[in-house]
Protein backbone atom coordinates (compact mmCIF):
# COMPACT_ATOMS: atom_id res chain seq x y z
CA UNK A 1 0.00 0.00 0.00
CA UNK A 2 1.25 3.59 -0.65
CA UNK A 3 -0.34 6.36 0.51
CA UNK A 4 0.18 9.98 -1.39
CA UNK A 5 -0.13 13.44 -0.55
CA UNK A 6 -0.78 16.19 -3.08
CA UNK A 7 0.85 19.57 -2.42
CA UNK A 8 -0.39 22.81 -4.30
CA UNK A 9 1.19 25.92 -3.10
CA UNK A 10 0.79 29.91 -4.77
CA UNK A 11 4.00 31.56 -4.68
CA UNK A 12 3.80 35.19 -4.06
CA UNK A 13 4.98 37.05 -6.96
CA UNK A 14 8.34 37.32 -8.59
CA UNK A 15 9.23 34.05 -5.95
CA UNK A 16 9.19 31.10 -8.43
CA UNK A 17 12.57 30.89 -9.64
CA UNK A 18 14.40 31.20 -6.23
CA UNK A 19 11.70 28.72 -4.56
CA UNK A 20 12.42 26.41 -8.18
CA UNK A 21 16.26 26.36 -7.18
CA UNK A 22 16.02 25.66 -3.42
CA UNK A 23 13.19 22.79 -4.24
CA UNK A 24 15.46 19.99 -5.34
CA UNK A 25 17.82 20.39 -2.35
CA UNK A 26 14.68 19.16 -0.16
CA UNK A 27 14.55 15.91 -1.76
CA UNK A 28 17.51 14.02 -0.44
CA UNK A 29 16.32 14.98 3.27
CA UNK A 30 12.41 13.73 2.67
CA UNK A 31 14.60 10.50 0.55
CA UNK A 32 16.16 9.71 3.60
CA UNK A 33 12.93 9.74 5.54
CA UNK A 34 11.03 7.01 3.27
CA UNK A 35 9.29 9.73 1.12
CA UNK A 36 9.09 9.41 -2.62
CA UNK A 37 8.29 12.69 -4.78
CA UNK A 38 5.83 11.59 -7.93
CA UNK A 39 6.24 14.83 -9.93
CA UNK A 40 6.41 18.48 -9.46
CA UNK A 41 5.42 21.07 -11.92
CA UNK A 42 5.66 24.79 -11.74
CA UNK A 43 2.92 26.66 -13.65
CA UNK A 44 4.63 29.83 -14.01
CA UNK A 45 1.41 32.11 -15.29
CA UNK A 46 -0.66 31.45 -12.10
CA UNK A 47 2.38 31.75 -10.20
CA UNK A 48 2.24 27.76 -8.42
CA UNK A 49 3.96 24.40 -7.87
CA UNK A 50 2.41 21.18 -7.24
CA UNK A 51 3.77 18.09 -6.27
CA UNK A 52 3.05 14.82 -5.03
CA UNK A 53 4.89 13.02 -2.73
CA UNK A 54 4.16 9.22 -0.82
CA UNK A 55 5.17 6.57 1.61
CA UNK A 56 4.66 3.41 1.55
CA UNK A 57 2.11 2.40 3.83
CA UNK A 58 -1.67 3.87 4.94
CA UNK A 59 -2.33 7.53 6.26
CA UNK A 60 -1.80 6.42 9.88
CA UNK A 61 1.90 5.44 8.34
CA UNK A 62 2.61 8.44 5.98
CA UNK A 63 1.63 10.62 9.11
CA UNK A 64 3.98 9.04 11.59
CA UNK A 65 6.98 9.13 8.94
CA UNK A 66 5.98 12.76 8.34
CA UNK A 67 6.21 13.75 12.30
CA UNK A 68 9.64 12.55 12.22
CA UNK A 69 10.87 14.12 9.10
CA UNK A 70 9.19 17.24 10.06
CA UNK A 71 11.12 17.58 13.16
CA UNK A 72 14.51 16.15 11.88
CA UNK A 73 17.61 18.37 12.18
CA UNK A 74 18.53 17.18 8.58
CA UNK A 75 14.79 19.07 7.67
CA UNK A 76 15.45 22.45 9.89
CA UNK A 77 19.04 22.39 7.86
CA UNK A 78 17.97 21.83 4.49
CA UNK A 79 15.03 24.85 6.02
CA UNK A 80 18.17 27.56 6.65
CA UNK A 81 18.54 28.35 2.85
CA UNK A 82 14.39 28.18 2.24
CA UNK A 83 13.10 31.02 -0.27
CA UNK A 84 10.36 31.51 1.87
CA UNK A 85 7.81 33.34 -0.81
CA UNK A 86 4.82 30.89 -0.38
CA UNK A 87 1.28 32.72 -0.76
CA UNK A 88 -1.12 30.25 0.42
CA UNK A 89 -1.07 26.09 0.29
CA UNK A 90 -3.33 23.16 -0.14
CA UNK A 91 -1.90 19.68 1.18
CA UNK A 92 -4.47 16.76 1.01
CA UNK A 93 -4.21 13.10 0.82
CA UNK A 94 -5.12 11.87 -3.16
CA UNK A 95 -6.19 8.52 -4.58
CA UNK A 96 -6.41 7.38 -7.96
CA UNK A 97 -9.58 8.78 -9.85
CA UNK A 98 -9.20 7.05 -13.25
Amino acid sequence: METVQLRRYVLEPGRMADFLAWFPTLLPTRQQYGFRVLFALAEHEHQTFTWAVAHDGDEAAFRAAEETYLSSPERAQVFETFPAGIASMEIGFASPAV
